[in-house]
């Protein structure tokens, strides 16, 4: 079992680091051996996780970034490759996650989630996936919710963005396989700031085993697990990680 879970030497991107589920895992991460790249849109709340991977011993880079924009998506890329000439890991995490009526939903809102969710990791997986396949191989990692397999109302832009994600990762290890492994996982309830669709509802209902919301550090074991080589046999893979939702 030695070396499995070492990361030293490796790169990893985490889109969406700088907060809640992206920060707990870029620190995971950090504390495997990898040097991280956390990207979201707010430069300094990047910076201040980068600051916390630093006093781990690994390099930090801030990078500030809209996924939804493909502009900002290029050059993260650019200036990822050129600081570390390499990305062995991609977690494709940064997301948005409004509960509002279907009726209210505008035309500019709903393009702006499905830019966000879906349309950015499209263009990063490709990308970056086939500068993966290029070189030594890589994992992408997909971070998907609940609501993409067990949709609710008021979240319906939401939990079709993420079902689309998930269609993605079959769709990648497909195409950057075998030396790129793609696989999602998909999470329930964090006590993250970041909303969790549906989550009221499975209290209400008592649809949850744990009967409990996750810390998000309990994510990080799920995502070494696919970002090193021991899951080397695992591909195109969902993995829940949601307390047994139903």
């Amino acid at each position: 079992m030695d070396g499995l879970f070492d990361l030293t030497g490796k790169v990893a991107l985490v889109t969406g680091g700088s907060r809640g589920l992206g920060r707990a895992m870029a620190l995971g991460l950090a504390r495997a051996g990898a040097d991280l790249i956390i990207a979201s849109r707010n430069l300094g709340a990047c910076q201040a996780v980068a600051n916390e991977v630093t006093e781990l011993g690994r390099a930090g880079l801030p990078i500030a970034c809209h996924v939804g924009h493909w502009d900002d998506i290029d050059r993260l890329i650019d200036v990822s490759y050129r600081t570390f000439d390499r990305v062995d890991i991609l977690v494709n995490n940064a997301a948005m996650s409004p509960v509002m009526s279907s009726l209210a939903m505008t035309d500019e809102f709903f393009d702006k989630i499905v830019a966000v969710n879906l349309k950015g990791p499209f263009r990063l997986c490709a990308l970056i996936g086939a500068r993966m396949v290029e070189g030594d191989g890589g994992s992408i990692i997909n971070i998907s919710s609940t609501a993409s397999l067990r949709p609710l109302p008021r979240v319906g832009p939401y939990a079709a963005t993420k079902a689309g994600l998930n269609a993605l990762t079959q769709v990648f290890a497909q195409e950057y396989g075998p030396t790129v492994r793609v696989n999602t996982v998909v999470c329930g309830s964090f006590r993250t700031d970041m909303h969790q669709p549906g989550d009221e509802e499975l209290q209400r209902q008592g649809q949850r085993a744990m009967d409990r919301v996750a810390e998000p550090d309990e994510v990080v074991t799920t995502v070494l697990y696919l970002a090193t080589p021991a899951s080397s046999y695992t591909t195109g893979a969902m993995i829940r990680v949601d307390g047994g939702a139903n």
